[in-house]
């Protein structure tokens, strides 16, 4: 992965937290210990955006039965809406 720069200000007080934790984690720099926060939030996000998926599809109503042939009828719309224009010429 390539790397690149983000220099960040913080007051002496957050430097000094960062930098302690990092140590106390066992992170070999400040910077590993920040990269974990962003993954982490990065995740929880995704993780906060599938319940909101989860929540949205249990309160879309009554659930339906999906039958062999219903799953059928769904593959073909899906292809028709989604099947590449011809070129006529």
């Amino acid at each position: 992965m390539e790397m690149t720069s983000l220099n960040v200000s913080l007051p002496k007080i957050l430097k000094k937290y960062v930098e302690g934790q990092a140590t106390a984690d066992g992170y070999s720099t400040p910077s590993e210990y920040i990269r974990e926060l962003i993954r982490d939030d990065r995740k929880r996000q995704a993780k906060e955006k599938l319940e909101a998926a989860l929540l949205e599809g249990l309160n879309s109503g009554p659930a339906k039965e999906i039958t062999p042939a219903r799953w059928t009828q769904k593959r073909s719309s899906l292809r028709q809406r989604h099947k590449p224009a011809r070129i006529t010429g």
